[in-house]
């Protein structure tokens, strides 16, 4: 930790005292970054005891200081506007050709949006360009525009009079020259924080779970982290060896290097943040909906995370009640805080490298009491000290070691084979496949929302592209016009016993 507890230190010093760091040429950074990380290697004490707070160590807003609104609120927030709003007629879907773009403009409320991200003394009549103006533009970039610049996206799709459908949409005049510039929607992400952001994705969560998409009597959650690799700003600066760990400063101060999956058309390494999502997953139909990220720097291993997200779902109202995960979130000791503090039972694949407790069978994990027991054990539960209990399975007068044996059976939680939930128990093979159907979610955020290649130039605007992205999926799920027949097999659908 204390590697990680320097580029803290570093970083906050850099951005305290050289508040226009962007303005500095790349001499001049080097130069600074250098001087500073060897000043503070030097008179660090590495003896003292680390006491960080680890959403700081992570780069990560303190989520349990932020007093946003979670789903029930919204509900009651959203019932109340209306019951006191007067909504007039309005005239903007006549001009908005796109059909998508209509159904889409019909579920957002403008009034909502302006109420949910206006700044202290907001004063509504002496504006021309409101929030929800701003947020519109952002939505449209993702929907429609991902491929383009902003500078371009500005000039082509929202200023110029003859885009009378895009101008319709995001609620500007179409009679005359009103315009958003990019430096417009720059300060517009660098101005929102993170509670706004959480409130947009509630706001739209709610709308989601309205419109009855993820209709299922048992919604499985899962975690899983993407890597985002910027293409500006990623210039090493300076470098130091903390132990066998490296300190490194990039030109954007909040980006790490990390260690992405291995692909055949990209380096094992990468410069930037990941991703890390909570997603509702359907198990009778398969489908996976990404609800809300974080992003840090790409540095930090992904367990660190899910006890972050989980908390963020409850603190918004999810029903989180099992939540799957790949070989990177399987931590005994954390999974088993999560269970027993949040009540969320955490199912990682088995590590391959965890060895078998003996008298266990390879083939299909049935339990044995020892060499000489020829009838598998029958699971009972886990016991609140951390132990898997079994008994035995036979009947009387079947096994002749019956009178002599204590006829059950401990074996301690592991990340292998004995999780929170052994892998012998019907239907948690089919539980754990379905952690596949979580890539294709993160492919459509990145390729189809805009998220790769990175196009903003700081870790605050790529959470809140990845919130604009987030909210651009669940309205084009809720709106249903990209829908293509799912290749999951409908047949294997099944019902998951905790």
């Amino acid at each position: 930790m204390h590697e990680k507890n320097i580029k803290k230190i570093v970083i906050d010093q850099l951005k305290k005292k050289f508040p226009n760091w962007r303005l500095l040429n790349k001499k001049e950074k080097r130069s600074i970054a250098k001087k500073v990380l060897a000043e503070e290697k030097k008179n660090y004490d590495f003896n003292s005891n680390v006491d960080t707070p680890i959403h700081e160590l992570l780069g990560i807003p303190h989520l349990k200081n932020t007093n946003f609104m979670n789903l029930e609120q919204m509900k009651e927030f959203v019932e109340e506007h209306n019951r006191r709003i007067l909504e007039l007629p309005t005239f903007r879907n006549k001009y908005i050709n796109d059909a998508e773009l209509r159904k889409i403009n019909d579920l957002l409320d403008d009034s909502i949006v302006n109420k949910l991200l206006a700044p202290i003394g907001f004063t509504p009549a002496k504006r021309k360009i409101f929030p929800s103006h701003l947020l519109r533009a952002e939505l449209l970039k993702s929907l429609k525009y991902t491929e383009i610049s902003y500078r371009k996206y500005c000039s082509d799709q929202l200023n110029d009079l003859e885009q009378k459908t895009n101008r319709a949409f995001v609620g500007l005049p179409l009679h005359k020259k009103l315009s958003i510039s990019h430096s417009q929607l720059s300060q517009f992400r660098s101005g929102l924080s993170f509670k706004q952001m959480v409130n947009l994705l509630v706001y739209v969560i709610y709308l989601f779970e309205n419109s009855g998409r993820l209709d299922s009597e048992f919604v499985v959650h899962g975690v899983d982290s993407t890597e985002l690799a910027i293409t500006c700003n990623s210039r090493l600066l300076a470098t130091i060896e903390v132990g066998k760990q490296k300190v490194r400063i990039y030109s954007d101060l909040d980006a790490d290097c990390g260690k992405r999956r291995k692909k055949r058309d990209k380096s094992e390494y990468f410069i930037g943040y990941r991703m890390h999502s909570l997603i509702a997953i359907n198990p009778e139909t398969g489908a996976s909906y990404p609800l809300i990220s974080l992003i840090a720097p790409g540095n930090h291993h992904d367990s660190h995370f899910l006890s972050q997200l989980v908390f963020l779902g409850k603190a918004i109202g999810l029903e989180l009640k099992v939540i799957i995960a790949d070989e990177a979130y399987a931590g005994t000791e954390g999974n088993e805080r999560i269970l027993t503090e949040d009540k969320v039972t955490v199912i990682t694949a088995p590590k391959a490298n965890v060895n078998l407790p003996e008298h266990v069978d390879k083939e299909n994990k049935a339990v044995y009491l020892n060499n000489n027991c020829e009838v598998p054990m029958s699971y009972v539960g886990k016991t609140t000290d951390g132990y898997h209990e079994y008994k035995c399975n036979a009947v009387y007068g079947e096994c002749i070691y019956g009178p002599v044996c204590p006829q059950y059976r401990q074996i301690p939680i592991d990340s292998g084979c004995f999780g929170q939930i052994p892998v012998h128990i019907n239907g948690l093979k089919e539980l754990i496949n379905l952690r596949k159907n979580i890539e294709r979610p993160f492919n459509l955020l990145k390729h189809r929302e805009g998220l790769e290649p990175v196009r903003v130039r700081s870790q605050q605007s790529l959470m809140v592209a990845a919130t604009f992205a987030n909210m651009a999926n669940l309205l084009l799920e809720i709106v249903g016009t990209r829908k293509t027949k799912s290749k999951y097999d409908r047949q294997q659908r099944f019902k998951f016993a905790a």
